[in-house]
């Protein structure tokens, strides 16, 4: 499936859940004292989405896998954050929060890893380098797609009743 909008990605829509939960976390009375932790945790995990959408909306492939390798930065230094809040005795009664987010977060990390690497290995340039000519080419090909998959379900169909029709002439 081709995205048109970064909303309707999931790795986007995940990174949101993400950020969302860390400010739940955040909110909590064990932070009080811990002001530059907290708002170095938000800051990383609202930086995952933003990149992805930065990313998204430049144009071109090689600044998306830039934005990309930032976002999956941004996810592993929220996980850094999570692995030093574990260890510290004011959030010992967090363990099970700070595991889901850490969880959550590794999670997009391997989406984005999974989704740079399709890039790296695609001959697409990105939005920026279209022209009338690749878009009616792009076209031209989807159309072909298309009929051949509608020729391919028409064949199976065909089989199909020849097969049904075989049986009933064998009873």
């Amino acid at each position: 499936m081709k995205y048109q909008r970064f909303e309707d990605l999931p790795v986007w829509r995940a990174a949101i859940d993400l950020a969302v939960s860390v400010y739940a976390l955040t909110a909590k009375l064990n932070f009080k004292g811990h002001s530059d932790l907290r708002d170095q945790m938000e800051r990383s995990s609202v930086s995952i989405s933003n990149n992805i959408a930065e990313g998204f909306e430049r144009g071109t492939a090689q600044e998306l896998l830039t934005f990309i390798y930032i976002a999956r930065g941004s996810a592993g230094e929220l996980r850094s954050m999570l692995l030093f809040l574990d260890r510290l005795p004011d959030f010992s009664d967090l363990k099970s929060d700070i595991s889901n987010l850490k969880s959550l977060a590794e999670s997009i990390s391997r989406q984005l890893r999974s989704w740079a690497d399709s890039l790296q290995n695609s001959d697409i340039k990105g939005q920026r380098y279209l022209t009338d000519k690749t878009r009616q080419t792009m076209q031209i090909a989807r159309e072909r797609e298309k009929f051949l998959e509608e020729l391919r379900r028409s064949q199976e169909e065909n089989i199909t009743s020849s097969r049904n029709s075989n049986r009933q002439s064998e009873m």
